[in-house]
């Protein structure tokens, strides 16, 4: 399905990648305490909103 050099080249990207958004996130994480408060909690209340709606539709389309 895969060559070896493409297997070995996927398992070298996704190490690198991880790696460096990890650093990325670490370097940036005073911004994301100053600009990002509460971003959790509205995301989580918008995504329960979205399924609740998604829900309706849902129940609406079925009756």
């Amino acid at each position: 399905m895969f060559t070896k050099g493409q297997l070995i080249f996927a398992g070298f990207f996704i190490v690198a990648f991880t790696f460096l958004m990890a650093w990325s996130y670490r370097k940036d994480i005073k911004n994301h305490k100053i600009y990002y408060k509460n971003t959790a909690l509205k995301v989580g209340f918008w995504f329960v909103v979205a399924i609740i709606f998604f829900r309706l539709i849902n129940l609406y389309l079925k009756s």
